[in-house]
């Protein structure tokens, strides 16, 4: 149902021909880079946290690491994730398959400065096996993002 809902919104955006699907899975960074043939880092990550009571969705690199520092300072929280239930019933996809495109109302998505090193990145598209590309511009459009935001940190 997740990917119907992902494929559904990008389609009705004009997006539906940049979606792939796969079939090995792509339900990790490793996994997702493999199936879509690119470096790990450029697969955009999406980690759901818990703040105040509110579900918040954060796309990052994916070679990139919430630093909890910054997301304190940020949020005003300690980062609390999501439990796999949680994000079924708050986001609306399943742990793999998490994207920011046909979610549940009420969730806040911002992206991570750590996705700025790339021209073309993908996230996931609502299943497991899935990913859609896009540009940095289409990301930050199609997610309806609040803002770019610092709190990650890449390895060294």
């Amino acid at each position: 149902m997740s990917f119907t809902e992902a494929r559904n919104y990008l389609a009705d955006r004009g997006y539906e021909d940049r979606i792939q699907e796969f079939d090995i899975s792509s339900a990790t960074v490793e996994l997702a880079a493999i199936a879509v043939g690119t470096a790990p880092e450029r697969i955009a990550k999406s980690l759901t946290f818990m703040v105040d009571e509110h579900p918040v969705m954060i796309l990052c690199a994916g070679d990139a690491k919430v630093h909890n520092a910054k997301y304190k300072s940020f949020f005003h929280k300690k980062a609390k994730m999501l439990t796999p239930d949680e994000v079924h019933n708050l986001i609306g996809h399943d742990i793999g398959g998490v994207c920011p495109f046909g979610i549940k109302d009420g969730v806040d998505v911002y992206l991570d400065n750590s996705l700025k090193r790339f021209d073309i990145v993908y996230p996931a598209c609502g299943s497991a096996n899935s990913a859609v590309s896009l540009n940095l511009d289409e990301l930050e459009q199609l997610s309806a993002s609040i803002d770019w935001i610092d709190v990650c940190k890449l390895p060294e």
